[in-house]
């Protein structure tokens, strides 16, 4: 795959993930218009190759669907952010705006899950205070990752057979 390849790459992904490829006259549009949109941001230019691909290296690790549905969600919310400041005069940047909107906002828990996350990351692991309401919580969280998607479908199965209703 080349580099003046993983826009539309990407996008496919997403629109596959996010069902919206009915038919494929939209897919032959959305490559007009990316190709158009790759001259507008001279993506031929030399340096699109130097330190390889920015977002379909990042899908591979992202295997189960709802998995790759927040990151795709993001990484459509990070296709429009670059969008803003493109014209908007041109057809092709208001059509893959639309579409990519579109995507975006079909998982409106995406970028929740994302957003927690991030919060995450913020979080100061060496102020006292945190590490309290860690230790805390320390034993639901152990709990939780103790329980393997095994032992939930065992339990799963279990409750149902129990269940005569």
């Amino acid at each position: 795959m080349t580099c003046q390849t993983y826009s539309l790459f990407v996008l496919s992904v997403i629109m596959i993930y996010f069902g919206r490829f009915g038919n494929s006259l939209i897919l032959a549009q959305l490559q007009n218009d990316i190709d158009q949109l790759k001259a507008d941001f001279n993506s031929s230019h030399s340096d699109v190759a130097d330190g390889g691909p920015i977002f379909t290296d990042k899908l591979i690790n992202w295997t189960e669907r709802n998995e790759k549905r927040i990151i795709l969600s993001q990484i459509a919310s990070m296709y429009l952010e670059m969008l803003e400041n493109a014209d908007k005069s041109k057809a092709h940047v208001r059509h893959i705006s639309e579409e990519l909107y579109t995507l975006k906002n079909s998982l409106p828990d995406g970028l929740k899950k994302v957003k927690d996350l991030m919060d995450l990351t913020k979080l100061q692991m060496n102020d006292l205070k945190i590490q309290r309401k860690a230790v805390n919580e320390l034993f639901s969280v152990l709990q939780k990752l103790v329980e393997t998607p095994s032992s939930l479908k065992r339990k799963r199965s279990q409750s149902q057979r129990r269940c005569k209703c």
